[in-house]
Order: C-alpha cells, then structure tokens, then sequence
C-alpha cells in the first residue's frame, strides 16, 4: 500500500514494519550458516516491496506513508518526527539498519543496504546539532544500535556520530520536553545510575552506550554503565535472568521489587539483556556478564518459545495458577501477538548464538559458552584453527575442546568456569546458594590433571598448542537450592532449585494438588533424572516434599520438578519456580 501496489491504508500497529526487518535479519544469519536459494530468493521479493515504499528523499514509515488522510492516529502525528517519543519511527529503522547489515553480509548483495542508507541519509540530515535540525531522541532507543552497525560496515563516521548525538539528546530539558524515565529521559545519560523505566528501551540504550565506550572511547558512558548494570544485577533481576517486574510500563520496579505472579519478565527484555551484557563482557573480559548471559539465555529467552516453535509467551512470571490471564490476555502460551515483538526478536536472536560462543583477543582464545559446535578462528599467533566442542551442556557438566592446527603454536586459551560452579549463582548477593559445592571442578590437557589457574573466572592455560590437543572441563553439578536477599519481600521463606545453569519449577500435573502449600525440607534428598522421551529431552529434579491439602495436615507427596524453560509445553496449569522452605 505504501508503494502504490496495492490500494488502501495502513491497518495494525505502527512499528509493524519492525517485525518484518526482524524476521528479514534471522533469515540473513540463518544464510550465514546454510546457502538457501529459496529463502534468498524470498528476501529479493520483500526487499522490492520495502524499496518501492520508500519515499524518494530516503523516508520509510508505511504506518505515515499509506495513512489515511482522514484518520490519522495521535500516535503518529499528522508529519514526519511529529511524535517520536511514541511513533516509533526511528525505532523502525534502526531494526532495518540491523536487517540491511545482516543480508549484506550474508549475501554480499546491497539491495536493502542502498535502502538503508538512503534512510539514514535522511535521519542525519533530519537531526543533530545544528539550529535547522531537530534535538530530539527517540521514544524507543534502537536506531543507535543500527546506525553503529551501519557504521561498522560502510566506515562511514556520520552513522557513528549520529548515534552519539542521539544518545547525548536523552535528559535535556528543552522546551517543551517532559523529561520521563519511561524511556531513560529523565536525566543525561552520564548521570544516570540505576535502571529504571521501559526494560527493552532501556536495555537496548545501555548496548548502544557501550558501542560508543568501544568505538569512541567514551569514558565517561563506562562508569554509568557499570553503576546500572550492578544495579540491576544485584537489586532488579529475577533468578531466571528475567528483567522489567512491572506490568505497567513494561518495567524496571523499584529496588528488590521482584514479584512472582505479576513478574513481567518479557522475552524481548531478556534478549535485550543479552545483548548488553555481551558487550559488557566486549568491554571488561569478566566471566560476570557471561554468567548472567548464559542464566538469561536458558531461562528468560528459552521460556518465550514452545518446544514445538509454534507458540510464544510476551511475559514470564516465576508464578501461575494455571487460569488467570497473563500472557496478553491467555493463560498460557498463544501462537501470536497483535504486537509480535517477542516471536521476531526470538527469531532473529536463535541464528545470532553461535557469535557468542567464542572470543579472540589478541593470541587469546576465550571458550565462552558450551554447546556441541565446530568453529574456524583465527588466533594471530596460530592462524586460522579449528575448534571442536563436544558435550551435552546444560544436562551434564563434561566440555571436551578438541584443537585442529596447521602447525604448533604458542597462544593462551581462556574457559569460562562459570558462576554457579563457583557457589556463586549470579555476581552478587541478590541470590546465594544454601547448599555448597562438594565436589572439585577439574580440567585436564590431553588426559593430565592441570592447576586450575584463575582470572575473571576463567581457567588459563598457557602453551604451545599442537594438532588434536585437547581441554577437558569436568564442571560438577549437583542440585542447589537457592535464597534471595533478605529484602526481596516475594521470596520470603522460600526456596527455589537449579542445576548446572538450569532454573526448576514445578507444574501441576506433575504434582496434583495446591502447588502453594508445597514445602521442601532442607534434609530431603533430591535427585537428577535424564528423560530423553521427556518434553523434548530433559534432566528432571526428583524427590519427596510436604503438601498441605486445603489447609490441612502436611503429608509426604512425590515431588517433579522440570526445568522452566520447558513449562506450559503439556497444556495450561498451575507453575511456580519458589516453594515454602523448612
């Protein structure tokens, strides 16, 4: 419609076009991995469509374009940039800019980059300093983390300064502006200290901040940064990794407001988290972003998408009962949303994992993450090697990296020994573990014991590597109980249950009757259990509890828990991640 193609007006939400970007990048690294002529093919046709709705200066907003005249929403506005703080149109294109990187990249073809540029063209041209241009952010930060992509790929510097200037705009009171922590404007970001407002805009800010830090060498965005990502990690975070407790305003609550039943946790957020705390680890070299990486990926982005991949969840309580509406306006999972943010922000994040897996910095290699892979890295030192995982992490706790190279080579690998191995469940004190490790970590060098040297939390070992050398990490994983901080008035005498990186819950049809008045003892024992047949295959938690019926006498009742991420995947029903603890 907005081409002219079709006729009729724009209908559904006005950041629609974003999900189509969206779902264009996951395409794009899906192609990174596997040539695919059809879905090439696929991209081609929806890059005219795109084209032919952009306006001849660069503009690109179909939601405005195929408006009708006489209807126009207050959200958009009757002109362009007319209500940015709600529009979302720079929003839009920042996911395009993102879109348009990714399908160079893997395609090496600049159809939808030309568009991109076009657009972004338009935007500098639009904003900045001078007394013509607009001074205004964004409603929604996302066009800085494009535009640093653009940057990245065309070395063109007005892309970089732009995003800068955006950043720099949030928390100047000009006329006019009402200063809100809804979308981080409530303060210059250098003064900014705790995470507060919108949990997506705010961490999709954070990630742009600390490109800015890398590229820039802006200083002074680094000690705000750290402030807000202690904060949240240490006052604001769910034990699953989940961010933004609010219903309202999809947000950050106050300190330790961590309810379980009314946790809004949404998938978009905690992907966004990801993304930040990647960078942070980009920036710093410490295991701590890695380790809340690794709990938000397996239980906050996991849960957001059924075993079968057909259905999703927006939000994720800690807490249901099985019948009250959550999951805009369902009990449980659905196959999609009006607004569909969080299915095309899993899509698009799923093909982007295997990136996270590894880091070089300078002749180190650094073994982030644990999955069954093969990866060619280039280690200045060595050349291009190859590197082959094999393990089943997260269900057992043995990581064997076998090494391939041309030649010998002196070089230092760097592998992560998790938090969780290190009785330490997330970089602070908001959660702790009752029960501690009893068995050793150890890691062997071609068969031989080796010293478990430490830094940041990861083990060193330096040498000079040979072809088919090979690291073998044993990482115990017994079942731990966990508390929270005095202070999270939710988890008061509770207690929850992980293993290996893996957060637990209960559901009802496993454990018939009242989930609330179940209580673990301290003293009862509990056991791992794989069940390949089992929800998509799974280790389950096993064990005896106590169980009150309506208020009576405790008895003794067979206790199943499975891990969170897999719940809701065998109908609606009762689920909590925290018990009452004796």
């Amino acid at each position: 419609m907005a081409s002219g193609v079709l006729k009729g007006y724009f209908q559904g939400l006005r950041f629609n076009d974003s999900d189509v970007f969206k779902t264009i990048e996951a395409a794009a690294y899906c192609l990174l991995v596997r040539r695919d002529p059809e879905m090439e093919s696929r991209l081609d046709i929806l890059i005219e469509k795109i084209a032919g709705a952009q306006e001849s200066d660069g503009y690109l907003f179909s939601a405005r374009t195929a408006v009708d005249p006489l209807n126009i929403p207050d959200s958009i506005g009757p002109c362009r940039w007319h209500n940015l703080k709600s529009s979302h149109e720079l929003y839009n294109v920042g996911t395009l800019y993102e879109c348009a990187v990714a399908h160079q990249d893997a395609t090496q073809k600049d159809n939808l980059l030309a568009v991109a540029i076009k657009n972004a063209d338009l935007v500098d041209r639009s904003f900045g300093p001078e007394p013509c241009q607009l001074h205004e952010p964004d409603g929604h930060p996302e066009v800085e983390i494009g535009l640093i992509k653009l940057f990245r790929i065309t070395g063109d510097t007005r892309y970089l300064h732009l995003a800068e200037y955006f950043i720099e705009q949030r928390g100047q009171p000009l006329p006019g502006r009402r200063l809100t922590p809804y979308s981080q404007d409530h303060a210059p970001v250098v003064n900014q200290t705790d995470a507060q407002g919108h949990a997506v805009r705010a961490t999709y800010l954070y990630s742009s901040m600390a490109d800015i830090v890398a590229l820039k060498s802006r200083q002074d965005y680094l000690r705000p940064l750290d402030l807000i990502w202690d904060n949240v990690v240490s006052k604001k975070m769910y034990l699953t990794g989940g961010v933004g407790a609010v219903r309202k305003g999809e947000a950050f609550g106050e300190n330790y407001e961590l309810p379980n039943d009314t946790a809004y946790c949404e998938t978009c957020a905690a992907i966004a988290f990801i993304f930040w705390s990647q960078r942070m680890f980009q920036l710093h070299g410490s295991t701590r972003y890695l380790d809340i990486l690794e709990r938000a990926l397996y239980n906050a982005v996991l849960p957001g998408v059924s075993l079968s991949g057909e259905k999703f969840f927006y939000p994720n309580p800690l807490e249901s009962d099985g019948t009250t509406d959550f999951n805009m306006n369902n009990p449980g999972r659905v196959e999609w949303f009006r607004c569909s943010c969080c299915p095309t922000s899993v899509v698009r994040f799923f093909p982007q994992l295997q990136g996270y897996l590894y880091a070089v910095r300078e002749n180190t290699l650094f073994i982030n993450l644990f999955a069954a892979s093969r990866a060619e890295i280039c280690i200045p030192a060595a050349g291009r090697i190859r590197v082959r995982q094999e393990t089943t992490y997260p269900w057992d706790g043995g990581i064997k990296v076998t090494l391939a190279l041309d030649s010998p080579a002196d070089f230092t690998i760097r592998i992560r020994i998790p938090g969780w191995a290190r009785n330490q469940p997330v970089p602070s004190n908001l959660y702790a573990y009752t029960n501690p490790l009893e068995h050793e970590i150890t890691l062997l060098v071609n068969g031989v014991p080796t010293s478990l040297k430490t830094e940041d939390g990861f083990a060193v070992i330096h040498r000079e590597w040979k072809n088919f050398d090979t690291l073998l990490l044993q990482l115990p994983m017994p079942i731990r109980r966990v508390v929270a901080h005095p202070a999270v008035e939710a988890d008061h005498g509770k207690v929850a249950l992980e293993r290996g990186p893996i957060v637990y819950c209960a559901e009802g049809m496993d454990i018939p009757g009242e989930l609330s008045s179940l209580t673990l003892r301290d003293t009862d024992p509990l056991f791992p259990r794989h069940r390949p047949e089992h929800l998509g295959g799974v280790t389950v938690i096993e064990g005896t509890a106590l169980m009150a019926p309506n208020g009576g006498k405790d008895r003794e009742v067979p206790f199943v828990a499975i891990p969170y991420a897999v719940w809701n995947n065998r109908g609606d029903g009762p689920m909590r991640v925290w018990f009452r603890r004796t």
